[in-house]
């Protein structure tokens, strides 16, 4: 039985945008970086940065794309509050199957980011467990208040059937 339906076929190309409500702010950046272990003075120590060249305190790259500073709404059952498709899919698991970052300027506290996201392609292949999985390509861009593109991540999930018992 196939995957990949008309229905799901239906999906490539829907875009979902998400608004910047706030800055992101100097403490969601001190944080992003403890929790990653980086302590980068970049990221801590203002006086650091500006000997570097930046105005202030900078985000962690990844910040901006591994964060749900834009998302604003109550979390899921599972604790997540970031962007998801809701793909109409049973019976499968979906697995993370890799991100493929672009930055084009670092990313400050008082920056608002909104975040743009594209349902880009569902190809249906097969599995080396016999049968096939659906894969999902995603590309999100992240822009500044004035609009500017400053991150894209391009992301690919996999849906794989579940085993029947």
């Amino acid at each position: 039985m196939a995957l990949l339906t008309d229905e799901l076929k239906a999906w490539i190309g829907r875009e979902v945008h998400y608004p910047a409500r706030e800055e992101l702010g100097r403490a969601s950046i001190r944080y992003f970086a403890l929790a990653m272990g980086d302590e980068n003075p970049l990221y801590l120590d203002d006086a650091y940065a500006q000997e570097a060249g930046h105005p202030s305190v900078i985000a962690p790259p990844t910040l901006v794309c591994e964060t749900c500073q834009y998302a604003h709404r109550r979390p899921d059952p599972n604790g997540y509050i970031g962007h998801e498709w809701q793909l109409p899919i049973t019976d499968c698991r979906m697995i993370r199957a890799g991100n493929e970052y672009q930055f084009m300027r670092t990313v400050l506290p008082e920056d608002r980011i909104s975040v743009t996201w594209t349902l880009e392609d569902i190809v249906e292949r097969p599995s080396s467990r016999g049968g096939t999985q659906l894969f999902v390509s995603s590309v999100a861009r992240y822009k500044d208040a004035a609009g500017e593109v400053v991150a894209i991540n391009c992301e690919t999930v996999v849906y794989q059937p579940m085993e029947k018992a």
